[in-house]
């Protein structure tokens, strides 16, 4: 492989293109040494590096000729070797915008480039309902870019994920989610004190709480206790109240056929957080339970309260029992008592989360779309529509 040929072909997609020129690289006896090729609006780019014959002129003239017979461009330089990555780290970044706006895309590409990364791969994830872009850098270690894209990403208003490149992402196997404003909507101890005439002083407290103000085990026993006398069929009235996140349902759905096992943990309380897991074919579930006397709530929790510590202990309880290493594991969360538990998994990912949960967190997203986090494990709109159509499973159409 000391010369090669890079040979680029440009021009509106038509069958037979691709085979046209690896008959041509046959009857050369050429060896193929990389290969990629798009299709952007019916317009096609082509580029196959192959070792370089002995009569170069000949198979260019040979190409160009089968190439313009079918209407397309062709670029052919030679050089040498392959076009292996930069040395140093690799890493896969995702971008995420509603709408991606080319001027977000031009600064993330601008500070890789001042970073002293490369930009070795781009490819579309997703086109709706957000846009999603996967770019696979090289030449510089993923903490470094993750702090420098971070604050890039929170000045144009977009999300940027970044992950080391490495066989991990695809040995993912355990995803443990928060409940509250993450799996759901809003926070249910919050509708259940509407029932009892204090949901302005207990959302007051939970907000406080999830920022990291308050300790939670306290701040829980005191929203509960405003809770006493409250019949227990409203936790029934609750439930059917509770809004599942978009796209929770096409992630569980579609991950649970990979092979995925999913947990939720909550400082929330079973008797929401249990049926919540069997209604969305979660195997796992760990949360508060609320005390019943005498059909009524008692203002009191039942045993130890599940709080940040505890989290990241059932985390890591559900990763031993289901025989997934922790390294192999994603925690998503929204408040500061989810903190340990992002750290303890292998990806931690803050969603729509407080700005002391974004910080700390391996990964942000901020789009109310809990699926995108498939972008994430390399999954793109077109599998995910794909693997729904052979199951059966109708889902909306796309825009024009």
């Amino acid at each position: 492989m000391n010369d090669t040929l890079l040979i680029t072909v440009t021009g509106k997609d038509r069958p037979g293109v691709t085979s046209a020129i690896f008959d041509v690289l046959a009857q050369a006896g050429v060896a193929v040494v990389d290969i990629e090729q798009i299709v952007v609006r019916r317009r096609l780019v082509l580029a196959v590096l192959v070792t370089a014959p002995h009569d170069s002129r000949r198979l260019r003239t040979t190409i160009e000729t089968a190439m313009t017979d079918l209407g397309m461009a062709v670029e052919i330089e030679q050089g040498s070797g392959d076009n292996r990555s930069r040395a140093g780290g690799r890493a896969h970044v995702t971008v995420i915008g509603a709408p991606l706006k080319a001027a977000a895309m031009g600064a993330v590409a601008g500070r890789i480039a001042d970073a002293g990364g490369n930009i070795d791969r781009i490819e579309r994830m997703a086109r709706y309902p957000v846009t999603a872009i996967e770019m696979d850098v090289s030449g510089i270690e993923p903490a470094r870019l993750r702090t420098s894209l971070a604050k890039e990403a929170a000045r144009q208003g977009i999300d940027v994920a970044v992950q080391p490149a490495s066989l991990l992402r695809h040995g993912m196997r355990l995803i443990v989610m928060d409940v509250d404003s993450t799996l759901i909507e809003g926070e249910v101890i919050e509708m259940l004190a509407a029932h009892a005439g204090f949901g302005a002083q207990v959302a007051e407290i939970t907000e406080r709480a999830m920022r990291g103000e308050l300790d939670f085990a306290e701040s829980l026993r005191e929203r509960v206790a405003l809770l006493e006398g409250l019949d227990e069929r409203v936790l029934d009235e609750v439930y059917g109240q509770i809004v599942v996140n978009p796209g929770a349902r096409t992630l569980v759905r579609i991950l649970r056929r990979l092979g995925y096992r999913f947990a939720i943990v909550s400082g929330g309380f079973s008797q929401i957080t249990d049926r919540l897991a069997a209604d969305l074919g979660i195997h796992r579930a760990r949360a508060n339970t609320l005390e019943v006397v005498d059909g009524r709530l008692s203002g009191r929790v039942v045993g130890e309260v599940v709080d940040r510590a505890g989290k990241a202990r059932a985390l890591r309880e559900f990763a031993a029992d289901l025989g997934v290493p922790e390294a192999a594991t994603i925690a998503i969360g929204d408040g500061a008592n989810d903190l340990d538990m992002l750290a303890a998994a292998g990806l931690g990912i803050a969603y729509n989360a407080r700005p002391v949960v974004r910080e700390a967190a391996d990964t942000s997203l901020n789009v109310p779309y809990l699926d995108t986090i498939m972008y994430l494990l390399g999954i793109s709109r077109e599998d995910i529509e794909a693997a729904d159509r052979e199951a059966g499973v109708v889902t909306p159409a796309p825009p024009i």
